[in-house]
């Protein structure tokens, strides 16, 4: 059995099986991808939710995994060489996870940078930009009178929208078609955005502020998303 007592953060969540996986997350839009990454590929682990309101994230034992203070992470007892690893950042752990198990990236290594470019997109853009829409159109931000960055983070929300509405249209893609999913195949690009999509027009209500309806692409590519039962499982978990 792998001894996991080298990561101090085992201490405040104990494994009960040190053998599987251990997912330190919450079912926020970057947490349930590690969550959808994982019931997709059938990896066993074992979820810990962290109480980001009550700033779990930033007591010294998650601190020890991830300095960062932000979930998720995740502590691999079979690791590179059979050893421990522990990892953060929702778009490594992803990339980290379809290595391990040659699922959700293509082989073909032009296909493969390919479909990190998109990863990297949506950590860039997609994540920072949406969740600033959600803070000044649904939170805090709401009673700020000047709505000026309410108005910049919605247009370039609108800007985000459309470049995943002409990927999926297949507009400069080569094919000349319109395509189900980011890449040829489902791939770890839809697992980072699926999330992102949901929470704009669902949790941050912000449907009629971007003109989400205006996106048929990206509305029919979210539904097909939704369907799969590994994400409705993963966007539950940590329950």
């Amino acid at each position: 059995m792998p001894d996991l007592s080298m990561f101090p953060i085992t201490r405040r969540w104990p494994a009960a099986d040190p053998g599987k996986l251990q997912l330190y997350s919450a079912p926020t839009p970057n947490g349930v991808k590690v969550s959808i990454m994982l019931e997709e590929i059938g990896l066993p682990y074992e979820p810990h939710r962290i109480a980001i309101g009550d700033k779990e994230s930033h007591t010294p034992e998650f601190l020890s995994l991830n300095p960062n203070g932000k979930i998720p992470a995740i502590v691999d007892p079979d690791g590179p060489g059979g050893q421990p690893l522990g990892l953060f950042e929702s778009g490594a752990i992803l990339l980290y996870l379809a290595d391990k198990t040659g699922q959700l990236i293509a082989a073909d290594p032009a296909r493969r940078w390919e479909t990190i470019q998109w990863l990297f997109w949506q950590m860039a853009g997609v994540g920072p930009i949406f969740g600033q829409v959600g803070f000044f159109h649904r939170f805090a931000g709401r009673a700020i009178e000047d709505k000026r960055p309410l108005n910049r983070y919605a247009d370039e929300t609108k800007r985000l929208l459309g470049v995943l509405e002409r990927r999926l249209a297949g507009d400069g893609s080569g094919d000349g078609g319109g395509r189900d999913w980011v890449m040829d195949d489902y791939s770890i690009a839809d697992i980072a955005l699926i999330g992102w999509v949901r929470n704009l027009v669902t949790f941050y209500d912000a449907r009629d502020l971007v003109g989400f309806d205006d996106f048929g692409h990206v509305g029919a590519w979210l539904e097909r998303g939704l369907a799969r039962p590994a994400v409705q499982r993963g966007l539950d978990i940590p329950r």
